[in-house]
């Protein structure tokens, strides 16, 4: 068992509940710009909201919620994307003790109906008529469903006008008795496996995380004597994207919303809105990185960048072994070069995400190291870390000053953890939750002599730095008995800017194989760039050297594991894995056992056309796909 070292708590003791923050804001900095929000999903212009305004926002709502029989203890359900009314609605109803049930808004009808029964919720507040729909669909097996309010009919100004006979005191009374061990959130996990469960997760589990990064990290998520400000688009039906909200309104830090993660919706609000900081998950910074090469290679420069990146990654590399005691730093030549690229490269990479962000945190699944150190190469320097829903967001992240990347960090102060013997991490801490509602079993299954099992595998190194190398239940055992964790395949593929998603699949087969999306910006992008000849002939030759950018891909992620844990058989595949066909979680997880179901013939028919390969190749090279396949097309 290696166990990291236990670090005293960080900051005092909660006295009430997450509203509190808000109220204290209010009333000790009434003027300072809490959230900025677009009155119109189709400006550029971003209006400041004070904290006296969404105090007062927030209390009158509570007032129509009060009046609605909204008492301490309800629950109700917030079925939307990350918008500013989640945050009003989170602490009106936190202000009068309610309990917020978080709901995915495109979960399908199944779950959520199986999340408003569970939690008995008795409202449930919902974003247009497709949501009134599939909550209606569900109502008569609802018997403590009273509410359903919708926010684009005015439900919230409706109730705000319903309330005006309740006076603000009788707010204030019911926020003065929620207690930091009362209970705030009812987080449904993912689901990958089975039904989701709800964790119940108190005021003081919420709030702990943040005050911790509040203490150790806000001061590099600004320049000096500028207020940081965050753009918030992770979901807040997750634990990672309520932590940022906590963040923000209990860091007095500058919050926007916004509800759509395409790529160009995502790219105007960054331009517009000018964070000085981003919290998101992995796949985003592979986004990013790949829009960056694509728009290098489009007008002329992809030369330039690809230098450009190694600079800023030989640069990253020379100052990690500094700060780390390890050597000198970038010599001469390198902070030359370094110091070229800035003025030409760099600059122009970070004005694209605003101009002013100054660093980042990853979430969700560890970034890729050379990501990362791309990243720190050109200015933005990504603390990863390392969470789950049922740790309320944040248990470990990168020391600042101590960044060690491809780990996810050290335990956060207050928090511990270890590594058994068979590589599984336990976490114990104050922002580790009450247990799963109506399931005792499964919450007494979840803890070990008070540690929580996560689930999780990976280990720690002689500093405490924590590496997760996947989860427990995803390990590949082939027909061999080879045990392998995908997750390091998985990262090091969608590395190559052709590739969208993989997911690594093996059991009971004689090797590890792989399923691989494309992405089809980049496709589209490749393809141009080759658009010469005659369209018989170019097609031909394109799918050609298509295929062999993929099985270069998987060449290079097999070099970094054992031959027998190396990918020998891939089938590209037409569809992409995403929310709406319910192969990704909320959380951009994979949901591996729908996607194994979904492509059970794909899968097959891949063991099946590499039995009729010749051995001596099968064991050289990865196979794909028989000639008659064509799956880009």
């Amino acid at each position: 068992m290696h166990q990291s070292e236990l670090s005293p708590p960080a900051t005092a003791l909660m006295q009430g509940g997450l509203a509190d923050s808000l109220f204290d804001a209010a009333r000790h900095t009434p003027d300072l710009p809490q959230v900025a929000r677009r009155l119109d999903a189709s400006t550029t212009d971003w209006t400041p909201v004070t904290a006296a305004e969404l105090w007062g926002e927030a209390v009158d709502l509570a007032r129509g919620l009060v009046t609605s029989g909204i008492r301490p203890g309800d629950r109700v359900a917030i079925m939307a994307r990350t918008r500013y009314e989640w945050t009003v609605l989170c602490y009106a109803l936190w202000s009068v003790g309610a309990e917020i049930v978080p709901i995915y808004p495109t979960s399908s009808h199944e779950q959520v109906a199986w999340i408003l029964k569970d939690a008995h919720c008795v409202g449930v507040v919902v974003e247009d008529e497709q949501g009134v729909m599939t909550v209606g669909s569900a109502c008569a097996t609802l018997p403590f469903l009273r509410h359903v309010w919708q926010l684009d009919t005015g439900a919230l100004a409706h109730l705000v006008e319903r309330g005006r006979a309740i006076p603000a005191t009788t707010v204030d009374s019911l926020r003065r008795i929620v207690l930091p061990d009362s209970t705030a959130i009812i987080a449904y996990t993912s689901g990958t496996t089975g039904p989701p469960r709800g964790c119940a997760l108190t005021h003081r589990n919420l709030a702990s995380p943040c005050d911790t990064l509040l203490e150790g990290w806000r001061h590099v998520a600004a320049p000096p004597g500028e207020q940081p400000a965050i753009l918030a688009f992770l979901p807040f039906s997750h634990a990672y994207g309520l932590m940022i909200q906590g963040l923000c309104l209990r860091g007095g830090i500058l919050m926007g919303h916004e509800p759509e993660l395409r790529g160009e919706a995502l790219s105007a609000a960054l331009l517009s809105f000018r964070p000085t900081y981003l919290y998101a998950v992995p796949f985003v910074f592979e986004k990013i990185y790949k829009n960056f090469l694509r728009t290098a290679q489009q007008t002329g420069r992809g030369t330039l960048f690809e230098r450009a990146v190694r600079t800023a990654q030989d640069f990253a590399l020379a100052e990690e072994r500094r700060r780390l005691g390890r050597g000198p730093g970038p010599g001469f030549d390198l902070r030359l070069q370094h110091s070229l690229y800035e003025k030409t490269v760099y600059k122009k990479l970070r004005a694209a995400l605003g101009g002013r962000v100054c660093g980042a945190v990853s979430g969700g699944s560890p970034l890729n190291r050379e990501l990362a150190l791309f990243y720190a190469g050109i200015g933005i320097l990504v603390h990863d870390g390392y969470g789950l829903t049922e740790t309320s967001g944040g248990i470990t992240a990168q020391p600042v000053g101590r960044e060690k990347f491809g780990t996810v960090g050290r335990a956060l102060p207050g928090t511990d953890i270890h590594v058994a013997d068979d590589g599984e991490i336990f976490v114990s801490g104050p922002s580790v939750f009450q247990g799963y509602i109506n399931d005792a079993q499964a919450t007494e299954a979840s803890f070990l002599g008070g540690w929580l099992a996560t689930g999780d595998i990976g280990r720690l190194d002689s500093e405490g730095y924590l590496t997760i190398t996947g989860r427990k239940k995803d390990i590949v055992i082939t027909s061999g008995g080879k045990s392998v964790a995908p997750a390091a395949l998985e990262e090091r593929l969608r590395v190559h800017p052709l590739i969208h998603q993989a997911v690594v699949v093996g059991d009971d087969r004689p090797c590890v194989g792989a399923l691989i999306t494309l992405d089809p910006e980049f496709v589209a992008h490749w393809r141009a760039s080759r658009a010469k000849g005659e369209t018989p002939v170019r097609d031909a030759r394109e799918e050609n050297e298509l295929r062999e950018e993929v099985r270069r891909a998987v060449a290079a992620a097999n070099s970094t594991v054992s031959r027998s844990e190396s990918i020998r058989v891939f089938r590209v595949l037409p569809e992409a894995f995403d929310l709406a066909n319910g192969l990704l979680t909320p959380s951009m997880k994979l949901r591996r056992d729908a996607i194994v179901r979904r492509f059970a013939a794909e899968i097959e028919a891949m063991y099946q056309t590499s039995s009729r390969v010749p051995r001596e190749y099968s064991t050289s090279e990865p196979s794909i796909w028989e000639d008659s396949d064509d799956v880009f097309r």
